[in-house]
């Protein structure tokens, strides 16, 4: 028999828009990270804090898409999935 338990703290629960959201966040944070980094190794002339500033904006790119991506197959934003 199934367990009816409130369900609603679950991950496979959420909102495909809500978890893009965050997804974009977060990558934004690291895009963030990554050009301030890099801006700072130019400042000081470390080249290899530039080239790792750039990978890490990189980094960031990538969750913001797969954010945007989950956004847009979000068909009722803002409603949680339902059994």
């Amino acid at each position: 028999m199934p367990d009816n338990r409130d369900r609603a703290n679950e991950p496979e629960d959420k909102d495909l828009a809500t978890e893009g959201a965050k997804d974009r966040l977060k990558g934004a944070g690291k895009e963030l990270e990554g050009r301030v980094r890099s801006t700072v190794g130019a400042a000081k002339g470390d080249t290899s804090q530039q080239v790792k500033g750039k990978a890490q904006e990189v980094k960031g790119k990538i969750p913001q898409g797969v954010g945007k991506a989950k956004q847009r197959l979000d068909p009722e934003p803002g409603v949680d999935e339902e059994d």
